[in-house]
């Protein structure tokens, strides 16, 4: 009986230590960059879904996607859809597709090529800014 109980403290030890391990890598987990690689289809039409489809591809197929984008659209019955790509909150691309546009997928791959340069822009920008007297939360 007394080996038993010396056998489970053993193994309530071990699983503490699992548990805690498991928790710091969490700890380090959070403290690391967010999670990179999203494109969020925030579109409402047939068009928007097909330029989003397109434009996804294009973007998969050209570059490592270390980044965040949405693309968004606004649909207009008279003008076409309005859509819109977003990259750290911010508008690097912006177009009207029509409602019958046979070209949205070249549109789209355009698109694409267009943002994926705006990205790395942006990027190099980030990194030239001079910052080194002020915090992340004061820019």
């Amino acid at each position: 009986m007394n080996a038993v109980n010396v056998h489970l403290k053993g193994l309530c030890l071990c699983a503490a230590l699992l548990v805690g391990g498991f928790s710091a890598g969490i700890a380090r987990a959070d403290d690391e960059d967010e999670m990179m690689g999203f494109i969020v289809d925030d579109c409402i039409s047939l068009v928007g879904h097909n330029f989003y489809n397109a434009f996804t591809d294009r973007l998969r197929a050209t570059s490592r996607l270390n980044f965040n984008l949405v693309v968004r659209e606004r649909p207009d019955p008279r003008w076409g859809s309005l859509i819109w790509v977003e990259y750290d909150q911010r508008i690097v691309y912006r177009r009207f597709i029509a409602p019958n546009a046979t070209e949205t997928r070249e549109l789209a791959q355009e698109a694409a090529d267009q943002v994926r340069a705006a990205v790395v822009q942006r990027k190099l920008q980030v990194q030239l800014q001079d910052n080194i007297d002020l915090g992340k939360d004061e820019l």
